[in-house]
């Protein structure tokens, strides 16, 4: 920080030595040692906060660059979305109109179709043809007239 090197530090404290004298020397050496300590720590906290700063204002510009850029691809998106569809929509609904007036033909000929098929067998008359009851074997016919005879 400062550009004091070894030689003046020694002058410094010979000066201090005899400023301040021996006894009180230790004591006026641990207070500076802490004084300084203090700054130290002030200033690092100081750089720290800055570099927070910087990093949160970097933090910042990306995520809005990131939000326009997602901006600018759904709205890229969301036109091509629509030119799709509305090209599509109109042949899609032609062909499922075509699909349904067909559908609504078909059935009609069906109607007819079974309504005149429907209408000779209701007016043709039932017939049943009488069964007559098979006449028995002629062994078992001789047997029924011995029993009845006896």
């Amino acid at each position: 920080m400062f550009d004091i090197g070894f030689s003046e530090l020694m002058v410094i404290g010979v000066v201090a030595l005899l400023v301040i004298g021996p006894e009180r020397l230790p004591k006026v050496a641990r207070a500076l040692g802490h004084l300084l300590g203090r700054a130290q720590r002030y200033v690092n906290d100081v750089k720290s906060d800055i570099n927070r700063e910087m990093q949160l204002d970097e933090l910042k510009k990306l995520q809005a660059q990131v939000s326009e850029s997602a901006r600018s691809l759904e709205d890229t998106v969301r036109k091509e979305y629509d030119t799709v569809r509305t090209g599509f929509e109109s042949p899609v609904q032609s062909a499922v109109a075509e699909l349904e007036a067909t559908a609504r033909a078909a059935g009609n000929e069906v109607d007819k179709l079974a309504a005149s098929v429907a209408e000779p067998l209701v007016q043709a008359p039932v017939v049943t043809p009488e069964i007559a009851p098979p006449a028995p074997a002629p062994a078992v016919a001789d047997s029924i007239k011995s029993t009845n005879a006896a």
